[in-house]
């Protein structure tokens, strides 16, 4: 192996595998080794995720469980458990701090670790893709990962694909061009099929073709994201480590409706839920709003609308009034799969201007924080609406951009 310092920079991405499965295998001793689907509550009807032994039957991530049934008929349906697995996600990125403070979470089950600073520390890359897995066993008292070690993001994140479950691979980023040379370009992290549609018309299919094409082609096409994908195919992707968590430019949450519903007093449970739940994250993190997107998915489309309070607010009540003027001005009786809510452009430390406003808003403040402090210790809504009794039993998701700190770490 090449020196260790010959390493002008040096990434690793860690992988849990399976990771919501594995740790409903780990909790359920008698789960493990079999065929384990977990869904989005006892009624959701696809698979967010499954075990290796359930791969092995062809089950798939997005398919529909009764599809998944007639590939294995035995395969255990799990709900998912959103909480658990934030949870011990975020033992894991601690612990990923032992190795290096500099870490990008990119989702819930992966991270980025910027080793070039700290890999004088270490004997070799190998020895450092070890301890990231003793690590990673540790702070989850059993789980794996696959790790992948390059000279960049893209080439980490490919090649902790490589040798999965439980797999170390390291490209040393002199090899990564020949190594990324024969594969098609959509083995790459980012490169969809819509980019590798455009690429195809310039005859680009795989990763060694890229080199045929003059750059600005891309740039012209995609900006900056372009000049990346041109680079990413040689092994020479230059984006850094996302390090910090940026101001929230909004803050929201959505949830899927039984199709085509259309009992407005259903809707108006789901609007108040998803009011209450942005209400509840905007106080959390100090925020306030006073413009709010406010939308129905139907067969159609979104119907949608931006409103606005009179005053900034945290409160999900006057949320949920924005709610109740959209469906009287806007919905007109069709079939609704999904609601949304979502706080736009969200500020902290708001001056409110009318002296009575400012006595009410603190009344309603104290209340909304002592109903937060109940919550936040028995568990969400224990305190809520009395709407929100009949809410849906379907369980929180954790959304793609989770942190697990900060404004982002919400489910």
């Amino acid at each position: 192996m090449k020196d260790l310092q010959s390493w002008p920079r040096m990434i690793a991405l860690v992988d849990m595998n399976c990771f919501f499965a594995a740790i409903e295998q780990q909790d359920h001793s008698d789960w493990q080794k079999k065929p384990v689907a977990v869904t989005n509550g006892r009624l959701g009807t696809t698979i967010i995720t499954s075990s290796y032994e359930a791969r092995a039957y062809g089950i798939k991530t997005g398919m529909r469980l009764k599809q998944a049934r007639l590939l294995c008929p035995h395969l255990i349906q799990v709900p998912s458990r959103p909480y658990r697995y934030a949870d011990i996600s975020t033992k894991i990125m601690a612990s990923l701090l032992n190795i290096t403070p500099d870490i990008e979470v990119y989702s819930v089950d992966e991270a980025f670790l910027d080793l070039t600073h700290c890999q004088h520390l270490y004997h070799s890359p190998l020895d450092i893709g070890q301890k990231i897995k003793q690590q990673v066993n540790k702070a989850s008292l059993g789980l794996s990962c696959s790790v992948g070690i390059s000279g960049d993001k893209t080439t980490a994140k490919f090649a902790a694909k490589k040798h999965k479950p439980d797999g170390l691979t390291i490209i040393h980023p002199d090899n990564a061009e020949a190594i990324l040379a024969e594969e098609v370009i959509t083995e790459l992290s980012g490169i969809n099929k819509g980019v590798a549609g455009f690429l195809k018309q310039y005859q680009v299919t795989h990763c060694k073709h890229m080199k045929q094409i003059p750059i600005s082609i891309l740039a012209k096409r995609y900006g900056n994201l372009g000049r990346r994908i041109w680079l990413m195919a040689q092994g020479k992707d230059p984006e850094p480590l996302l390090t910090e968590v940026k101001p929230p430019k909004t803050i929201g949450h959505g949830k899927v409706m039984p199709p085509e519903t259309k009992d407005r007093q259903i809707i108006l449970t789901y609007f108040q839920h998803m009011a209450e739940k942005v209400a509840a994250r905007l106080r959390q993190h100090h925020y306030q709003a006073n413009h709010f997107f406010i939308g129905l998915k139907t067969q159609h489309g979104w119907l949608k609308n931006k409103a606005s309070t009179v005053f900034f607010t945290d409160d999900g009540r006057e949320i949920y009034r924005l709610c109740q003027q959209f469906i009287q001005f806007f919905w007109q009786g069709q079939g609704v799969w999904q609601v949304q809510v979502t706080a736009l452009n969200p500020q902290r430390f708001i001056q409110q201007d009318l002296f009575g406003e400012l006595e009410i808003g603190q009344q309603r403040g104290e209340l909304n924080h002592a109903i937060d402090d109940v919550n936040n210790r028995y568990g969400e809504f224990t305190l809520a609406p009395a709407r929100l009794m009949k809410r849906s039993t379907m369980p929180n998701v954790i959304a793609p951009a989770w942190k697990p700190t900060g404004h982002r770490k919400t489910v």
